[in-house]
Parts: structure tokens; C-alpha cells; sequence
């Protein structure tokens, strides 16, 4: 049975989470990784004119992408994270739009030479619905890269996340985790012409890596 998310309930978990993520003094910068420094860099968007950031969080991957002459514009469920990215990252010319990722991408007619998930709505987001969005939002040959945690071997699917620990005000969220291989069908059945899917190891072993997705639309 598909996990069943509470938007009202999500967007206050996001507030509280923007009200600790964001940092006044951030500068731009752009990982894939959770390790600073580590992994590739922006270079797997190809060479885009216009990207789209799904789940934009802080915004320093579209500050960064911005600065560099790219059209870049993110959408995040939080409206305290957007108010502050608009604020902080105004003179990069990036901008930040507040809603929920599958209304986006349903109600509105742009498209991206790139669309991207840093940790972001990638992870958030059911992929049977997301993905066939991402899609359509997609020029001919336009790439879709997302990097979040790998899956914990087995287990798969939808996975309850409650925000802050375990005591306190129940306020909680679902992620997606599944192997590799699954990643790479779940994006080829949507209608991407092809799809790899990768866990790249942390830069200490033994510790947690990265699992990062690059498909490509036809």
C-alpha cells in the first residue's frame, strides 16, 4: 500500500527543519556527496542553460549553479526555508518557489535542461509518481541527477522517518530507499532512455556512502 503523506503535517517538519539547517554566513557550493569536497561535481548536469533544484533545502547548489550564468530555480515544501533562500541568495538571480514538488511539476509548463534532487525530493517523494513528472519536465535529452543515502539491505521502499529523535511532538515523513538495479527500472519505466545507478563509497571506510542516480531523457 502506498505511503500515505500528510503535505500539512510534512510542511511544518520542514519548517522546523529549515528553522536548524540554515546558516546565515553558507556560501555557495555544490556536493552531491555528504562529505565535503568528495565525489564529482556539478559536471554530471551536463552543460544546462536552465535547471531545476526539487526539494532546494538552504540553496547553495543553485546559488552556486546561478552564479555561473545557469537559469536556476528551486522548489522547496517549506516556507520559512524559501523566505530565507530568497533573502540570503538574491543577487545570484536564483529563485525559490514554495510548493509541494508533484503540484509543481503537474501544474506548471516549463522545462529544464537539468532537473535535480540534492538529498532532497528524490528521496521524499514517491518515484512512481515523481518520476514520469520529472520527465515530462524535461528537454529532449535533458538529465535527471539525484543522490540521497543508499538503501539499509532490506529494507526497501517507504520508509518512516520521524524528525528530531524520538521523543517530543510526533512529526514525521517518509523516504524512499531501494537498491541500485530498482532505481534504474523505476526511471526506465517512466520513460527515461537510460538510467545508472551507483553507491559511491565514503571517503573513510566503513562509513555510510552515497547512492547517486543520473537518467537521461530521450
Amino acid at each position: 500500500m502506498p505511503a500515505q503523506h500528510d503535505i500539512a503535517a510534512e510542511t511544518e517538519l520542514w519548517d522546523t527543519f529549515a528553522a536548524s539547517a540554515f546558516k546565515d554566513d553558507a556560501e555557495p557550493s555544490f556536493c552531491w556527496t555528504q562529505y565535503a569536497g568528495h565525489g564529482p561535481g556539478p559536471d554530471l548536469l551536463g552543460n544546462p542553460r536552465s535547471v531545476l533544484e526539487i526539494g532546494c533545502g538552504t540553496g547553495r547548489a543553485l546559488a552556486y549553479l546561478a552564479q555561473r550564468g545557469i537559469a536556476a530555480r528551486g522548489v522547496d515544501l517549506s516556507p520559512i526555508m524559501v523566505k530565507k533562500t530568497t533573502t540570503k541568495w538574491a543577487d545570484t538571480g536564483a529563485e525559490f518557489v514554495c510548493s509541494e514538488v508533484l503540484e509543481y511539476l503537474s501544474e506548471h509548463e516549463e522545462a529544464y535542461d537539468a532537473i535535480y534532487s540534492i538529498f532532497g525530493a528524490a528521496w521524499f517523494t514517491d518515484p512512481g509518481r515523481l518520476f514520469p513528472l520529472v520527465r515530462r519536465r524535461l528537454r529532449p535529452g535533458g538529465v535527471f541527477v539525484f543522490s540521497q543515502p543508499p538503501a539499509i539491505p532490506g529494507a526497501y521502499g517507504p520508509q518512516g522517518m520521524y524528525k528530531g529523535g524520538f521523543a517530543g511532538r510526533a512529526m514525521f515523513t517518509y523516504r524512499y530507499s531501494y537498491r541500485a538495479p530498482v532505481w534504474e527500472r523505476l526511471l526506465t519505466r517512466a520513460g527515461f532512455a537510460t538510467a545508472d545507478a551507483e553507491v559511491l563509497d565514503a571517503p573513510h571506510p566503513g562509513h555510510i556512502g552515497t547512492l547517486l542516480v543520473r537518467a537521461v531523457a530521450p
